[in-house]
């Protein structure tokens, strides 16, 4: 069952055109020029229940702009749209009830107060049961170990630690869907593998729905089997995590330790050379050529090791965009 569909959903902004200069200012007084801006330009999609989404784009490829659509904040300029049965623009207090959206660079939690009093907050807005709401907010608090974090200011807790109370946030009314927008933007390493491990874990136990924008791959490699990919407002693939590299990639990448330390001199006919570094050599080699390839490595010289890999995965998603990198249709007027 569809718990997110969409329909030849767009999303128009008319922007002021402000020039330089004092003279354009007042000019500008009298008579404005815009500029309209195609954020979301007609896309249709289907999200199953259950599903684990990555929702892929550069910046100002709509990605931001459709979550907010399908959570309410913003009316479309034209098509349709239903998450769980419900129009999101009409705000039902059902429908608030049964989502949950989380933007890595905004915060829904009180800055200057504990957590624990933004929770409780939460718990009177959405008017979770008492049982119910520290029954929740115990499993989330010690799936994310930040019990210790409860009654300290938001101000004062790190990035990371800001990130896990939001999710608390934002899971403390069991929502059926949740939208992340950047969840782990600005996270060290550490702090995006705990956010991934404390994602996987719960939608795999609780079998939300999740749509996730994300710059970090490794995000996405780690937590989701579909890949949608926007550009210019419009959606450029739409299937597997193994099938876009499949797709959109045209070589792998050879690795080659060459034996008793010696590196030949013509290892560089074999492929586009990447990495140097004796005896190691890693190349580049076109997807139809591989076999080929290794069949004369191995024929003529002697290996200590060899593998094969697809390229990385931020690597193939750049080439996506390069592929669709077509300039947004954009309107001037004047009234």
């Amino acid at each position: 069952m569809s718990v997110i569909e969409i329909r030849g959903l767009r999303k128009s902004y008319r922007v002021y055109q402000k020039k330089e200069g004092l003279g354009a200012a007042f000019r500008g007084l009298i008579r404005r020029e815009y500029r309209d801006v195609h954020a979301v330009r007609g896309i249709d999609l289907d999200v199953e229940e259950g599903e684990f989404v990555a929702f892929l784009g550069p910046n100002g490829a709509g990605k931001t702009t459709t979550l907010k659509l399908l959570s309410g904040v913003i009316y479309p300029t034209a098509g349709e749209a239903r998450v769980l049965g419900y129009v999101p623009w009409q705000r039902d207090n059902a429908y608030r009830r049964r989502f949950a959206l989380v933007m890595g660079q905004k915060n829904q939690l009180w800055w200057d107060l504990p957590a624990a009093e933004s929770f409780r907050l939460h718990q009177q807005i959405y008017r979770i049961e008492p049982a119910a709401y520290q029954q929740k907010l115990d499993e989330l608090v010690d799936l994310l170990d930040v019990r210790r974090l409860l009654n300290q200011p938001v101000r004062e807790l790190s990035l990371g630690e800001r990130m896990k109370m939001e999710l608390i946030a934002a899971l403390l009314h069991s929502p059926d869907v949740l939208f992340l927008d950047e969840p782990t933007i600005g996270l060290d390493v550490i702090a995006q593998h705990n956010i991934q491990k404390f994602l996987k874990h719960y939608q795999e136990a609780r079998r939300i729905t999740i749509l996730l924008t994300s710059h970090y791959m490794k995000d996405v490699a780690a937590l989701c089997r579909r890949v949608v990919v926007i550009n210019h407002g419009q959606i450029v693939y739409d299937g597997s995590l193994s099938g876009i590299i499949d797709r959109f990639s045209s070589h792998k990448v050879l690795t080659l330790l060459f034996a008793n330390g010696k590196l030949p001199s013509d290892f560089s006919r074999y492929g586009e050379l990447i990495e140097l570094s004796e005896p190691r050599v890693k190349l580049r080699v076109d997807r139809q050529q591989i076999s080929q390839v290794l069949s004369s490595v191995l024929a003529n010289h002697t290996l200590e090791d060899v593998s094969v890999e697809d390229p990385p995965l931020e690597e193939v998603i750049a080439e996506v965009f390069a592929q669709s990198a077509e300039k947004p249709e954009a309107s001037s007027n004047q009234p």
